[in-house]
């Protein structure tokens, strides 16, 4: 028996970081271990499609970061074929090596039949490099990737232009789908400040069924101004929902200026409008399906893609 406190304390506290220590580790086991291929499809209803027209499932997908050698994540994204969905849309980020275009679209397969529309982020232009993983937690700093090597993103291009995907690089576009007209609005990644804003400025067209904004990064410029335009909803991703999350909270950061509480999932835009509020709009942003390759963990933030039902607007 040691009588002295100080003996004592030390013993306790030597237990309490010994076990932090440990708890720690097993953490990190388990987000670079599991979760971050612990893949998972998320279902939302919306509520966006003129009354008694027929549903319509629309497939978001985002933040691939696809290496060659990551066979479980292409397996899962060939599956999602199997949800047939009427509409793809995929909102960037989808390379993490020069060599990946080939498997990528061996991973997207029967999608690539489906109607689908596109804009990039800043990982299908730049090579992602090492990095200290604990960035993710830390704000914006302003600083961007841009001089490592360039991805292979114009064979990307064209390579989706060829499965009749629709490039909404700084541009508008139409569609039908399954009897339903669609008018797009798209940027190219925010996150660069590539996107040109005037280009694709002005009311959304009153004269189709439902109107949708796509950019890669949410940024609040982009959604004011699709939302201000007359667009119904807009994809975003490259939050990776905040990838490194606390219980109850969720996202510490979501690398732009939109706020935390809407690093994923389905909102509205802006955060305090309704249904009906003039100028405003759904948001639906993707925590994704993967990471960088030099921060391959996940915690409290599973890699996605969602299945949204599109559903007619109360009467």
């Amino acid at each position: 028996m040691d009588p002295h406190p100080l003996s004592r304390s030390l013993r306790v506290l030597g237990w309490g970081v010994g076990a932090g220590a440990v708890a720690g580790l097993g953490t990190l086991a388990y987000s670079a271990g599991v979760e971050v291929r612990n893949f998972v499809v998320r279902r939302v209803e919306v509520p966006v499609l003129p009354p008694d027209h027929r549903p319509l499932k629309v497939l978001h997908v985002s933040d691939l970061h696809l290496t060659p050698t990551q066979g479980v994540k292409r397996r899962w994204l060939s599956s999602l074929a199997d949800l047939e969905p009427d509409l793809v849309v995929n909102t960037g980020d989808n390379l993490a090596h020069p060599d990946s275009v080939e498997p990528l679209l061996e991973g997207f397969g029967r999608l690539l039949d489906v109607p689908g529309v596109f804009v990039f982020g800043s990982n299908d232009y730049f090579a992602p490099k090492a990095r200290n993983p604990l960035w993710y937690l830390f704000p914006d700093d302003g600083k961007r990737n841009t001089a490592t090597p360039k991805l292979p993103w114009r064979e990307l291009r064209a390579a989706f232009d060829a499965r009749g995907w629709v490039d909404l690089t700084n541009t508008t576009a139409r569609l039908e789908v399954g009897g339903t007209s669609f008018a797009f609005v798209g940027v190219d990644d925010p996150h660069l400040t590539y996107d040109d804003l005037d280009a694709v400025a002005g009311p959304a067209p009153a004269d189709v069924d439902l109107r949708v904004g796509v950019a890669h990064a949410p940024y609040l410029r982009v959604l004011d101004q699709y939302a201000r335009d007359g667009y119904d909803i807009t994809f975003a991703g490259h939050t990776h929902g905040g990838q490194v999350c606390l219980p109850v909270k969720g996202a510490i950061v979501t690398n732009c200026d939109l706020d935390t509480g809407r690093a994923k999932g389905l909102h509205r835009h802006p955060a305090a409008s309704r249904p009906g509020d003039p100028g405003s709009s759904w948001l639906h942003v993707s925590a994704g399906a993967g990471t960088s390759p030099y921060a391959p963990v996940r915690l409290c933030c599973r890699p996605e893609a969602t299945l949204l039902t599109l559903v007619p607007r109360p009467a």
